[in-house]
């Protein structure tokens, strides 16, 4: 028989696409790692792996295999948590895909999980909206806060969240200013902001293409702490969502400025697949961000 924790770990290297980073995941030395992926191979009678020095992809066979594999753990999950349900409690581990501009706002929403059902366990991994579909897609994640315009409906259930507004976040030596300013005045400060590959970015080189602006970018960063620490010392200026200066409070050395002409904003959504048997966990955020709409 094929047990669980073979599929897990299997699951784990397609994810990586790296033994040892996938050994370290599932808590086992890399050599008892491949032992048992050469192992279920022979059971199964099929390569599973494409080897050389190192992890070269999933074969044919490999690739049907991890399919099948994450809809059993899956339904695996779905049935450990539905037994608690009917027990009259909702527990489990609910792993959460979030942009970086959404993890002010996720905060927010799993205290109101955490009031409703204190026994779930939330894990967030900060992560850009292409890998939040393909994640959740392939069922290592169960649910993503993510650009509604980034997500398609095809067996997925989105739920609308808010609108992203953005804000400048400045030095108060570069500027004496304390209203909205329009976008056109952004290229005027040294900017730090995302990397080019995350879609707040893309959004934010579109703009200023529109506007044929010509940034002064000093620095890149893969999330926001970096950029607001540096505008806390007076280093560059940055573009953040108003959620997440609003979550944060006053910051000590800058100016929040309203960016208009024009005032940019993008749907945050909740998206989650479209399953049956449900996860009991995943119906319980839907519930919450219902509520949060009334």
């Amino acid at each position: 028989m094929i047990e669980i924790r073979d599929l897990q770990l299997l699951s784990a290297l397609a994810r990586h696409r790296h033994f040892a980073k996938a050994a370290e995941e599932c808590g086992i030395s890399q050599p008892a790692f491949s032992m048992r992926i050469r192992n279920l191979e022979d059971r199964l009678g099929v390569s599973i792996v494409r080897r050389a020095n190192r992890f070269q992809g999933l074969t044919e066979e490999g690739a049907m295999i991890v399919q099948r594999a994450r809809r059993i753990l899956d339904d695996t999950k779905a049935l450990e948590q539905q037994v608690l349900a009917v027990k009259g409690e909702i527990t489990g581990t609910l792993i959460l895909g979030v942009i970086p501009t959404a993890i002010a706002f996720t905060g927010h929403l799993i205290k109101h999980l955490r009031d409703a059902h204190p026994r779930i366990v939330t894990r967030i991994e900060t992560l850009s909206s292409t890998v939040i579909q393909y994640r959740l897609d392939e069922g290592s994640i169960d649910a993503g806060v993510t650009y509604g315009d980034s997500i398609g409906t095809d067996l997925r259930r989105v739920q609308p969240l808010y609108e992203e507004t953005y804000v400048l976040l400045v030095p108060t030596h570069m500027t004496d200013e304390t209203g909205p300013i329009p976008w056109g005045r952004v290229a005027e400060f040294p900017l730090s902001l995302l990397e080019p590959q995350m879609q707040n970015r893309r959004i934010l080189d579109r703009i200023f293409a529109e506007h044929g602006l010509h940034p002064d970018v000093v620095a890149e960063t893969s999330g926001f702490s970096a950029s607001m620490v540096m505008a806390c010392e007076g280093l560059a200026a940055t573009v953040v969502p108003h959620v997440l200066v609003r979550a944060l409070g006053d910051l000590t050395g800058t100016r929040v400025l309203p960016l208009v002409d024009p005032v940019v904003s993008k749907p945050i959504c909740l998206a989650t697949l479209i399953r049956e048997p449900e996860l009991p966990t995943v119906d319980a955020l839907r519930d919450v961000v219902t509520s949060l709409e009334q």
